[in-house]
Formats: C-alpha cells, structure tokens, sequence
C-alpha cells in the first residue's frame, strides 16, 4: 500500500490548474489572484498630512514664532496657492501639503488668535507629513498566486484596479453512495442511516474555494452509478464518498473501471481511511473516500482540500504539520499511519495535544470534539507524556 505521502503526491499528479477569469474587486474576496496586479497611481498621490494641525515652511520652528493664517486644506478641498516665510495653512489630516510647506504643526502645540498662530513650545519630533509614493509607487503590486484577503482588496482598491484577474473557481461534482443512506428530514427504514459525510466535506470544499454539486445518493447498482458518474462528468474534480472497499455491494471502482477510469492508486497505509482510491475517469480527476464519517473527513483534509488548491494554482498545497507536546503516553503505532482525532489547548503559552481514547472511524460525537489530528507515522514507537509530536489543525 502507498504512504500519505505518495498518494497525495499521485493525487496532485491529477490536477491541472484552472483558467483565469476577470471579476469585480466586490466579488474577489478570498478568490486567487491569477495575474499580478500593478498601481495606477502613487499612494498617497501627494503629499499629505498626517496630523490636524498647522502647515508651515520652517523645518525647525522655535518657541514662541508667529504665522498668519492665509487659508485651509482640507481632505478633497486642498489649498491652491504656496506657504511662505511667516505663513501657514490649516491642514487636516490627509489633506494635501500646500507648496513650500516642509512641517505640520500638530495643533496641540499652538495657540490661535484670530489670523494669528503660535507656536507654543518646541514642535513635535515629526515633520507630520506623509510623502508622496510612501506606501506604493506607479507599477508595483501584488503577485500571483495568492488568496486575496480583506487588506489584499483594501490595496487593490487603493491602486485604482476595479477588477482583477483570479482562477476560477473549481465545481466538485460529490456523491454518496449506498442504499443505507438517506438525506437528513427522511424517514430512513430500520436499516438506513442518516447521509452526514457530504455535508461537511461540501462545507469544507467550499471554504477552500471550489463550487460544490451535491448530487443525489447513489444506489449500490451498476446502472445506478453509472448514471450518476455520467452526472458528474462535467465537473472539474468528482469525489464519490462510500464503496470504495472491497465489499459486496463496494461497486464504485468496477463501475467506474469499466467506465474507463484510469486508477492512479486504490488502498493507502493510513487510518482511518484505508479505501481511499483515486484516478481519472474521462479526463476528470476522481477521488473516491471511504463510507466511514470519519475516514471519509480525515482523508478530505489530507487528499481533498490539497486537491482543490492545486486546481486553484496554489504552490503550497500539503496540509501544514504543527508541533505539540503530549499531554499522555501513546502506545506504538502499527503498520499505518495514523490520524488520531485530538484536541490541542495552550499551557503556558505552549500547545498541548491529547489524543482521545476512543478511534472508531464512526464516531462523528469524538471528530466534532477535535481540533486536531495527532499523526503518528508508520512504526512510530511509544511516545511518553511530554515528548513533542506533530499535528494537523481540523
């Protein structure tokens, strides 16, 4: 069987990166930027004020120097003629520097009589002025690829870019499958289960940034899912969750080998999610999890949402491994990896991780619980309290 390591790596290996499309600033929060993006204008385009206060043409004023007052700059309503010797500006903050003023006065630091201005005690430090370009400059920008982040739109908007470039965004086609399943509202037969593994693992596609078509459940029959992987043909990326073991009624790989996928791997060292199984099937990268909620959760974190960056464009896909300290003892670990459902909390500024005692890939009560999966290597020997391991954020 495969390690983690070479199924992802085969995984990617499946995905080719989207095309680019053009979108509003308003509708490309969290979307990744496809082409860099380039100022049209300095920011600020001109000198300007950082403080209220008081424009002068003196660099180092003295105590007690006076100024007449010959007008004022306002933010969008700058002063149109020049600061001389013995004069000054009311200026506010981010308002244009008039010409010939080289310091603000902050105004705490003045008295004012009618058109007359003085200073009061030895200006502040600072000139109080922001130049022109100090932020950014005509040509500089942001580089691809990138998730645009709230700040990341704030600058683009600054640049005067009304639009930017991002890749699309990836449509899963993700079925469940088996006649055990029904959709939660149902009235499922004393045999019949709840569907639960869709609904999270949409949720977590759609954060990651993909287009989710949950697709009606798939009976265990030939034609039944025949018919729906023809359904899902035209998405970018097909995720069947169920029959992907070697059960009887497990048909999702012999449907879809005899549809013509091509089978990248079938069966992975870890646990839970063992069956997981991944190829192409008329072009389309097909990622098949296991049934088991859990499994089928765990193996989205590690091969699903990787997948969707790469369609994305990202360089750094691969789930990012934290450290922690074992709050207890672990026992050796066996010939699979495994992801152990388990909760991180800070102990004197450090993170602490303890594994819960119950496993079972079928319980969701323990996975809702988490907010972490301690992973134990291939043959990773028992581990005491206090020693540090690695985990991943859930």
């Amino acid at each position: 069987m495969l390690s983690v390591d070479e199924a992802l790596a085969r995984v990617l290996d499946l995905m080719s990166e989207l095309p680019a499309e053009l979108v509003p600033l308003r509708q490309a929060a969290g979307r990744v930027l496809a082409a860099p993006v380039l100022a049209s204008r300095d920011q600020p385009p001109f000198a300007a004020s950082a403080m209220d206060g008081y424009a002068i043409a003196d660099v180092v004023p003295t105590a007690g120097a006076a100024y007449r007052l010959i007008g004022t700059s306002a933010a969008g309503h700058g002063f149109a003629g020049s600061v001389g010797a013995g004069q000054t500006v009311r200026i506010l903050t981010g308002a244009p520097v008039p010409q010939g003023a080289l310091r603000v006065v902050i105004q705490e630091d003045v008295a004012v009589a009618g058109a007359t201005v003085t200073l009061t005690g030895p200006p502040d430090p600072s000139l109080n002025i922001r130049e022109a370009g100090a932020d950014f400059r005509v040509g500089q920008g942001l580089t691809a690829r990138r998730r645009l982040s709230a700040a990341d739109l704030a600058l683009i908007a600054a640049m005067n870019v009304p639009a930017v470039s991002v890749c699309r965004k990836p449509v899963v086609a993700m079925m469940a499958t088996g006649d055990e399943l029904v959709m939660p509202g149902e009235v499922p037969r004393p045999d019949q289960i709840v569907a639960s593994n869709a609904f999270a693992l949409a949720a977590m596609a759609e954060g990651e940034g993909a287009t989710v078509q949950l697709l009606p459940i798939a009976p265990d029959t030939t034609a039944g899912l025949r018919f729906a992987l023809d359904m899902a043909r035209t998405a970018d990326l097909i995720v069947t969750i169920g029959g992907a073991s070697v059960g009887d009624h497990d048909l999702v790989g012999q449907v879809a080998a005899s549809m013509g996928m091509e089978l990248a791997f079938h069966k992975i060292a870890m646990r839970p999610g063992k069956p997981l199984m991944a190829g192409r099937l008329g072009g389309v990268p097909l990622l098949g999890l296991p049934g088991n909620p859990v499994s089928a959760i765990v193996c989205g974190h590690l091969f699903l949402l990787p997948a969707i960056r790469a369609l994305l464009g990202l360089a750094d896909v691969a789930p990012v491994m934290h450290k922690a300290t074992l709050a207890g003892p672990l026992a050796a670990n066996g010939p699979r990896a495994h992801y152990m459902r388990a909760r991180v909390v800070q102990v004197d500024g450090f993170p602490q991780i303890t594994a819960f005692d119950r496993q079972d890939s079928a319980l969701l009560t323990i996975l809702s619980a988490a907010n972490a999966l301690l992973v134990r290597p291939i043959g990773d020997p028992a581990r005491a309290a206090g020693e540090q391991v690695q985990y991943l954020v859930v």
